[in-house]
Formats: structure tokens, C-alpha cells, sequence
């Protein structure tokens, strides 16, 4: 069993602000140069409801899948399938796919969100290579410190 990927971050913001900017900004601040295929995204939308895409919206028109809305229950947690395989493309398969879960928690000064994605043996043979690019530095730790910056209103990194 490939072992969960958990990283978290404490924001400045209440937890209804820090899930509008997860939930319905996360095109204005995940990294653009992270896209699928040789077309650049100009943004990444998830779609507010179970069983809502998630997925770019290319240049050229085209919308590939990043995965879907397993739960949604605003303002506090949020479930995606990961429909990215080892190769990073979209695997239509959903017995290959894993699950993203987001957490928005109250704090004294804004909001711990924690980021678990589990299921990584789902992938297969791909398992290893999606734990290492969503555990690395350009990975979640990555978007979870931009995704801070935004809901901040602090320049992104």
C-alpha cells in the first residue's frame, strides 16, 4: 500500500473566505506551468457540486479532466477523485483513480486547511510516480503555499 501524502497550512482568513478561494479561485492561484498535454491551461475550475469536474480550460478549447467532486460540503470539506495517472494524463478509469481530501478548520487566527491524498495504489505501477510529484516541493506543498498567498493577499511565489 502506497502511504497517503498529508500536508497542511495555517491561513489568516476565516474558513468561509479560505474555501471560496480553494474552492471557486483555484484557477488565480495554482501553478500554470502544472497543466496537462502540450496546450497551456488558462485556468482550472472545479464545479461546485458531487459529481462536478474538475478540470482546465485550455487555449485551444480543450477541457481535460483532472477528476470529480466526491463531496462537497462547504464550508468545512472538500473530496476529489485524482484522475491523473503515473504518465500524467487522464485515466478515464475510475477504479485508477485516488482521492484528494481538503479540510477547512477554524483557528484563533484564520484557518488550518489540511490537504490528505490517499488511495495512491489505485495507480498501479503509477503509484510511485504520483506520490513523488504530488509530495515534492512543486507539488501540494507547492499549491497549498500559493493557495495561502491568495487567500492572504500576499503576492504568489
Amino acid at each position: 500500500m502506497t502511504e497517503p501524502v498529508r500536508v497542511s497550512v495555517d491561513v489568516g482568513a476565516p474558513v468561509e473566505k479560505a474555501w471560496t478561494v480553494y474552492t471557486e479561485q483555484y484557477g488565480t492561484w495554482y501553478p500554470k506551468e502544472h497543466h496537462l498535454g502540450a496546450v497551456p491551461a488558462e485556468t482550472v475550475v472545479i464545479e461546485p457540486w458531487v459529481g462536478g469536474r474538475w478540470y482546465e480550460k485550455q487555449a485551444d478549447g480543450g477541457e481535460p479532466e483532472w477528476g470529480r467532486v466526491l463531496a462537497w460540503e462547504p464550508p468545512g470539506r472538500l473530496v476529489l477523485s485524482w484522475a491523473i495517472g503515473g504518465d500524467w494524463q487522464p485515466d478515464p478509469d475510475p477504479t485508477h483513480h485516488s482521492e484528494i481530501e481538503v479540510s477547512f478548520t477554524a483557528t484563533d487566527g484564520g484557518t488550518r486547511v489540511v490537504l490528505e491524498h490517499r488511495h495512491l495504489q489505485r495507480h498501479g505501477e503509477g503509484a510511485g510516480s504520483v506520490r513523488r510529484g504530488v509530495a515534492g516541493p512543486e507539488g501540494f506543498p507547492l499549491y497549498l503555499r500559493r493557495f495561502a498567498a491568495a487567500t492572504e493577499g500576499r503576492p504568489l511565489d
